[in-house]
């Protein structure tokens, strides 16, 4: 008889950690099925477990979200629960579950480890499942994959999902990047980590964030003002734009507004035109050193 493995995720991010629990448990001769919806499915029973196949398994790691979905379940916070969630497994003769997310779904996973024996015991005296059954599914073992695109779980360097969530926020900050500059407009951008900025943190160093909160180091006393002088810079250069065309006479040439340090300057149009072409010449003749220099300070 084949040894039975449920695997199910909680969170996003971990559709390659699905894929490969049911190729490697049916490499080594195991019958794998999904749990659809998280514990919630186990304790419905029903459609929501069923077996899994090579080809349900097949063009999923590049997907997000969850291909066998994810819920809250209330019920298996309480023992009826558990107790019917344990004879669903049972009929299935599931004894070997894969449990992918955070604490609360791995310290679940734990508590019905500990109860297995006794909540099967109960079923046998209500008549629920048979002495066979019993004998069968005596022993429930469990291995967790932690499942938090947070990265908040000890023992871990990194948790599933915590990589694919840092590339989607890196696209939203790429999408946004061009609005906010085009626009002179600062965006404030938040991501998930409640109680762990490592999210927060890493994103805002590969973005080139101007500021970042992070939960571990709250701001210190008169933050605000320095956000703001921050902030400030994104809306100096249109006012300058401004105040540039309001001092204009017929006969002034067309400029360009500039930062030079930290104080914005207007300069010839016409100049910063040719001097730009005067780089990609030397860039064309390979005279790098002379494209630096007119450049500028960099």
């Amino acid at each position: 008889m084949y040894r039975s493995i449920h695997k199910w995720r909680r969170l996003t991010g971990m559709n390659a950690a699905v894929r490969a629990v049911v190729r490697m448990g049916q490499y080594v001769g195991c019958k794998v099925y999904y749990i659809k919806e998280g514990y919630q499915g186990m304790v419905d029973g029903g459609d929501y477990i069923v077996e899994a196949t090579w080809a349900s398994s097949s063009g999923i790691m590049q997907l997000g979200g969850t291909v066998i979905g994810s819920a809250r379940c209330n019920d298996f916070r309480e023992r009826p629960g558990r107790l019917q969630a344990a004879q669903n497994l049972v009929r299935f003769g599931i004894t070997n579950l894969v449990v992918i997310g955070g604490d609360g779904s791995l310290t679940g996973a734990n508590v019905f480890r500990q109860e297995w024996s006794h909540l099967l015991d109960e079923l046998l005296k209500t008549g629920r499942i048979t002495e066979e059954q019993r004998e069968t599914c005596s022993h429930l073992n469990i291995v967790g994959m932690v499942g938090s695109i947070d990265n908040d779980f000890c023992g871990t360097d990194m948790t599933i999902g915590t990589d694919s969530a840092l590339h989607r926020i890196i696209e939203a900050v790429d999408a946004i990047s061009t609005t906010a500059s085009s626009h002179q407009r600062a965006f404030v951008l938040e991501v998930m980590g409640r109680h762990c900025g490592y999210l927060a943190l890493v994103a805002a160093l590969a973005t080139e964030a101007d500021w970042v909160f992070i939960p571990e180091w709250p701001p210190e006393a008169g933050w605000e003002e320095t956000l703001c002088k921050k902030l400030q810079a994104g809306s100096r250069m249109g006012a300058e734009a401004v105040l540039a065309l309001m001092d204009a006479a017929p006969n002034t040439p067309a400029c360009v507004v500039s930062l030079d340090g930290n104080q914005t300057v207007r300069v010839p149009l016409m100049q910063c035109v040719a001097r730009t072409k005067e780089v990609q010449n030397a860039m064309d003749k390979r005279n790098f050193e002379e494209a630096v220099r007119l450049r500028g300070n960099v």
